[in-house]
């Protein structure tokens, strides 16, 4: 299939991956897609797919990450699959529970909206932790799909086994009456024995100067209280046990609402897409991991003045995008090519409305890939952006 123009700004060149085809993920040379009907696996970033697998379900795919070891895995709405043979085969996974026990997806009131189990909306869920790959990512959800608990999961033996790391509360919002979002009415679901509640979660990443995870979670403030956390948690390898703790929590104005969260020599940064009231607290913030509860600490790097929950960054470059129904820009994105010190701001306003989510690693060609949401969550096209460096 041929590829669609490369254009470009002062920064950075861009293309669009070609309709047909949807490239869900991507590391070093490979590359796992999509169609209507099934799932392909690339190893020369997309110029050809040796591999494929007929998968009927293709079209409600939502999550999918390409494993050190070879593994590939790949989320339906509430079901998770792994394949260990280039997509010759792939077997459903069951999620083990925090007791242990499998963890099922719940019966859904409405078989059209059984939940966003597995989705996210970060592109980087894996990390090197004592010189160990270990897959760790939470669950973006309750916004369509269907009311869904909120966890995270993690994979610390290359996708052999999936387990939750935590499970939050019943939030009494999120209850599945049967809608995309949830409501108040119909089963709970969640931890009933976490008092923790929030929407869904916005990201994780792993510290390893501290050995530790941070993950964020949104997004409004209710009578009960706020559902924006920063939690800290740690692994145990040898006891197979997760130490998790709330460190903040805050409106939904404030610069905590965040998504993005990387580490940089031991230098903890993020993006806020704080929203709701003013005054917004916005911004790309840096600080040291043990002082982001204090933010006469913090550092404002830049303040794109609209929501943006999505920022990588890699070889000293900074890449984050607005979310397009708040942005006066059509696509708008963030970038700083030498270690934030400099900043511009680009919309490609041909591609339309669109926020830019999933932000993958470079491939081996130096592209990065994105998911370009319609709106802020429907899927449109994917985007391959280069640095100029």
């Amino acid at each position: 299939m041929p590829q669609t123009p490369i254009a470009e700004t002062e920064h950075f060149w861009y293309r669009l991956q070609p309709e047909g085809r949807y490239i869900d993920s991507q590391r070093d040379n490979r590359a796992f897609a999509r169609t209507e009907d099934e799932v392909m696996l690339s190893e020369d970033n997309g110029a050809t797919w040796p591999y494929r697998l007929a998968f009927p379900d293709a079209r409600h795919v939502t999550f999918s990450c390409l494993l050190g070891n070879g593994n590939v895995i790949f989320a339906t709405r509430e079901r998770l699959y792994r394949s260990a043979d280039n997509l010759r085969t792939c077997d459903e996974i069951t999620v083990q529970g925090l007791d242990g026990a499998p963890y099922l997806p719940h019966t859904p009131k409405n078989p059209d909206h059984p939940g966003w189990y597995f989705h996210t909306l970060a592109g980087v869920n894996t990390f090197d932790v004592q010189g160990k790959e270990m897959l760790v990512w939470g669950n973006y959800c309750n916004v369509v799909g269907g009311a869904t608990p909120v966890n995270i999961y993690y994979s610390a033996d290359g996708g052999e086994t999936v387990k939750l790391a935590y499970g939050f509360g019943q939030s009494p919002y999120t209850h599945d009456d049967g809608s995309p979002c949830g409501g108040t009415e119909g089963p709970a679901l969640g931890n009933p024995d976490n008092p923790v509640c929030c929407r869904h979660m916005h990201t994780v990443a792993y510290n390893p100067a501290e050995d530790a995870f941070y993950a964020c979670t949104g997004d409004h403030d209710k009578p009960e209280g706020y559902e924006v956390h920063w939690l800290r948690g740690t692994y145990d390898a040898a006891a197979d046990r997760w130490d998790w703790r709330v460190i903040v929590s805050d409106a939904t104005n404030s610069r905590y609402k965040a998504g993005g969260i990387n580490f940089v020599d031991g230098q903890l940064y993020w993006i806020s897409d704080s929203n709701v009231r003013q005054p917004f607290d916005r911004g790309v913030f840096t600080c040291r991991p043990e002082d982001l509860t204090d933010k006469s600490k913090h550092t404002l790097l830049f303040n794109p003045e609209v929501e943006s929950g999505n920022m990588i960054i890699e070889d000293g470059v900074f890449l984050a995008t607005h979310c397009a129904p708040a942005s006066p820009l059509a696509c708008g994105l963030i970038v700083s090519l030498d270690g934030g010190q400099t900043w511009a701001q680009h919309d490609l306003k041909e591609l339309g409305p669109r926020s830019g989510t999933r932000l993958h690693a470079m491939n081996s060609d130096g592209w990065f890939r994105m998911d370009l949401r319609v709106g802020w969550i429907d899927y449109g096209e994917v985007l391959f952006l280069k640095p100029k460096r």
